[in-house]
């Protein structure tokens, strides 16, 4: 076989690899990183086993799943939201599908907003269960609403709800992880943390103010190696956040249900999160297509991707006009939970 045989051998080898490997991220539904760990690095079972964990926002949605899947993994919980009703719900179901116990459960009635009540809180849970390994920082509200129809109360309340009180909550947890020298601290941003989305301009900000402080706050604990930072971006994910989502004024909700059916199942973006908390990921991106390659195109090709954003957008705010979700005409096919 001569030099030019070779040479075109190996570059039809190299060609079929990139469509492969092209093919494969049109499959995606997190970042390569992630995709990388979910297969071959350390697994949720392995990593995460026997650990004692504080979910905020714990009764809906991305917590509540959360919950089911540790609760299997046979982490000890802490549940934590405003609605205790609710978190009584998810802790008797956690009990029905796993193998713990009453005792390793604690239900943390939490209001984020009232920072007053987050040292206590804290002083509760390391008096139950004298640590706390990991931080699921997952409480918050999103938004549904022009700016210019919007009251500044909204944009005051999601920063104190979003940003406010998880920097709160971390600032009286993050003592106990220093003085043991190891830890997780988990938040779930999204994919307005690092992308700008009309429709939600405050929950957005709130979102970039996250991103923000916690990528700062992983420098500063550079002298604590073992004390992971994780920022976790989902995309569009099947759960209560539209329903719940203010509107033009901050106690207002949407209210209304919308099809869901478009959006990443609530377990699959769940597990995804387990495997970059398993793996100390600092940042995942967790998305079908198309919004997976959105985020590649703002980090990578960021002209490109404000141009498909803007055309995009108008469709959202054309899609919430109408009453429809507002990212139900993007998906590439439907999901189911």
């Amino acid at each position: 076989m001569d030099a030019l045989t070779c040479l075109l051998c190996l570059a039809l080898g190299c060609l079929l690899y990139a469509v492969i490997q092209f093919v494969r991220f049109l499959k995606a539904d997190g970042d390569l990183t992630l995709v990388w760990a979910e297969r071959f690095g350390s697994s949720p079972e392995g990593n995460l086993r026997g650990s004692v964990v504080w979910v905020t926002g714990a009764s809906s949605g991305i917590g509540e799943e959360l919950c089911y899947q540790l609760a299997k993994l046979g982490a000890s919980l802490i549940l934590s939201s405003r609605r205790e009703a609710e978190l009584l719900r998810v802790k008797k179901r956690c009990l029905e599908i796993s193998s713990l116990e009453e005792k390793d459960l604690l239900i943390v009635p939490l209001d984020l907003t009232d920072l007053s009540t987050h040292q206590s809180a804290t002083d509760k849970v390391i008096k139950y269960f004298g640590r706390i390994d990991i931080l699921v920082n997952n409480g918050g509200r999103s938004q549904r609403s022009l700016f210019v129809d919007t009251g500044l109360d909204v944009y005051q309340g999601l920063i104190g709800l979003n940003y406010m009180g998880t920097v709160s909550i971390t600032k009286h947890v993050l003592p106990h992880m220093i003085e043991k020298k190891r830890g997780k601290i988990i938040t779930i941003s999204s994919i307005t943390g690092l992308i700008g989305v009309p429709l939600s301009t405050g929950y957005a900000a709130s979102k970039h103010a996250l991103q923000g402080f916690f990528n700062s706050l992983r420098i500063e604990l550079g002298p604590y190696p073992d004390i992971a930072v994780i920022n976790i971006c989902p995309g569009p994910v099947q759960s209560k956040v539209v329903e719940n989502a203010c509107t033009e004024e901050f106690v207002q909700s949407v209210g209304a249900k919308t099809d869901q059916s478009h959006k990443m199942a609530t377990d699959r973006c769940v597990r995804l999160i387990l495997v970059s908390a398993a793996n100390d990921l600092k940042e995942t991106w967790i998305a079908d297509q198309p919004y997976l390659m959105i985020y590649y195109l703002w980090q990578y090709a960021p002209t490109w991707g404000w141009w498909l954003t803007q055309k995009a957008g108008q469709k959202r705010i054309q899609n919430f006009k109408s009453g429809i979700d507002a990212d139900s005409t993007f998906a590439f096919s439907k999901k189911t939970s």
